[in-house]
């Protein structure tokens, strides 16, 4: 067997990060240099994306519902399809969606919505204009981008019908057996 002998100068080589070296003036604790590097940058921020009428614009989708959304800083009005949210979203759980995403940037009133929605019912139109509403916001102010992904609102839900199937009554329910 071979004796291999190591020093403790040879061991500092094996780590990913060269020991900290003392510095000749003073030698205090405060001057050890650490020779890794400078420090690793924080993300960079994404650009604002809008228009030449100081709009955000984004796209958002769910079920059979597509939802073109224009955001720009009001007093907080929401238009859908040329009428008010209250008229368009009778119902309060609706529009409790459309506004979750002002409630988790703590922009409430801040923002003018005016979107056009098309396709689905209206379950799946409040949901389609909350993803809209959730990336035009994150294209107008960047840094909100982290709380409304943590949120869950960038994601696009993929939940769709599934399609009726061949020699059945709906996508999985079969007709009735009859044994006589």
């Amino acid at each position: 067997m071979t004796d291999n002998r190591q020093s403790l100068s040879d061991l500092a080589g094996l780590t990913s990060q060269p020991a900290p070296v003392a510095t000749p003036a003073g030698g205090d604790d405060a001057a050890l240099v650490n020779l890794s590097g400078p420090a690793p940058a924080p993300m960079p921020l994404r650009e604002q994306i809008i228009d030449k009428q100081g709009r955000a614009y984004a796209t958002g989708r769910r079920k059979d519902a597509v939802a073109r959304v224009w955001l720009k800083p009001g007093s907080g009005k929401i238009t859908v399809n040329g009428r008010d949210q209250e008229v368009y979203f009778a119902r309060p759980t609706l529009r409790l969606v459309i506004n979750q995403v002002f409630g988790v940037t703590e922009r409430d009133g801040q923002y003018d919505v005016i979107c056009t929605v098309k396709g689905g019912g209206l379950s799946g139109q409040a949901g389609a204009v909350k993803h809209g509403i959730s990336q035009a916001i994150t294209k107008y102010e960047p840094v909100l981008r982290a709380p409304v992904k943590a949120a869950g609102f960038l994601t696009r839900d993929s939940r769709t019908v599934e399609r009726k199937k061949y020699g059945r009554a709906k996508a999985r329910r079969s007709f009735q057996f009859s044994k006589r």
